[in-house]
């Protein structure tokens, strides 16, 4: 109903594929080393884990982008390998290197050992505490993205206990143990379900669920212990939006189009109309810039996003491919905003 959706913000009509006067726009890793501000703030914690359990801190590092770039979304400060940890599985984050698991899922002790579900997520309080606060300072100016990482991207890990060049463990367990993969995969989704319902409790407007090695599975196997998951979560959340985002997953857009799910994220290797093609008309896409393009220089920049926004056409929330890399010149972040807040439909041509 029109006097209903016309009192909400930008992103959220996108997101529901309301019209809208431009797109709105986000960056994946908005909170980061790519602002001065954020590198002062993290200078005073002795590791990352420190820094996303503590609310004040997550809540900050949340709104400086917001207040900084004018980005027309928050997106929480926290990580994917949460989720895990809350299960039992303890990560470090080595410093240039990424996460480490000291122990990784071998057999099935080690998933009958896992806590799941809310018993899990309940050890998640500073999450919940940072979206509250951070709702609380947002006071209204933008909307709250709430995350979680996608049940076969956690799997994998679990199983390999770190990234990976080939993630040829988990692969391997999917072939070798499939009632256990699915046992496991399971355990998974259950928590992250109770984990983003205390999200939108907390003040979560949407919800993006990151499935970052989905590209690493055969068509076969992502259709068999990964979408049936996605879809559980989506179906499980109904009060607000979803984002899919599996990076690589060009082979299952319809599968990602018929679950519960408002927008699809695509990689900078899916063309629009390629995407469009294969999900219909319905659901918003959202993406996907070369994270690479923010090196150019500021025309360059200027030109590869409005051609995007052209591209794309309605329907679309931008973002960037992939999340914004660390050493991304701000100056050449900011051009990329810019360009999208400063954009008008009739202005396409400039």
């Amino acid at each position: 109903m029109p006097s209903e959706t016309s009192n909400l913000p930008l992103f959220l009509r996108a997101a529901q594929g309301l019209e809208v006067e431009r797109p709105p726009v986000w960056l994946m890793r908005q909170a980061g080393r790519i602002l001065p501000e954020y590198r002062a703030l993290r200078a005073h914690f002795p590791d990352f884990k420190a820094f996303v359990k503590n609310p004040d801190a997550a809540s900050e590092a949340t709104l400086q982008p917001v207040d900084i770039l004018g980005v027309d979304a928050a997106i929480i400060f926290s990580d994917i390998l949460v989720v895990p940890e809350a299960m039992g599985l303890d990560y470090e984050m080595v410093e240039a290197k990424g996460p480490r698991f000291p122990k990784v899922i071998e057999n099935e002790a080690a998933v009958a050992a896992l806590q799941s579900g809310a018993a899990a997520a309940e050890k998640l309080d500073y999450v919940y505490a940072a979206l509250r606060q951070t709702k609380q300072a947002l006071n209204g100016r933008v909307p709250l993205i709430g995350f979680a990482g996608a049940p076969w991207t956690i799997f994998a890990y679990m199983l390999e206990g770190g990234g990976s060049k080939t993630f040829s463990k988990a692969r391997r367990m999917l072939y070798a143990e499939p009632e256990l993969s699915h046992v496991l995969l399971q355990k998974i989704t259950d928590t992250t379900i109770a984990y983003l319902r205390r999200q939108v409790q907390s003040g979560a407007d949407l919800l993006q669920l990151f499935d970052s090695w989905a590209g690493e599975l055969p068509p076969a196997h992502y259709r068999t212990f990964a979408v049936p998951y996605l879809n559980q979560i989506c179906a499980a959340i109904p009060e607000v939006p979803k984002t899919i985002f599996a990076k690589g997953a060009w082979f299952a857009l319809e599968d990602l189009a018929a679950c519960d799910c408002q927008v699809i994220g695509l990689d900078w290797n899916i063309p629009p109309a390629f995407a469009r093609a294969r999900v219909g008309a319905l659901p918003v896409l959202q993406g996907n810039l070369d994270p690479c393009a923010l090196y150019a220089d500021k025309k360059s920049i200027q030109l590869a996003t409005l051609e995007m926004i052209r591209t794309f056409g309605h329907r679309h929330i931008v973002n960037l491919g992939h999340g914004v890399y660390p050493d991304t010149p701000l100056d050449g972040v900011r051009a990329f905003v810019d360009t999208v807040l400063e954009y008008r439909k009739d202005s396409s041509s400039h």
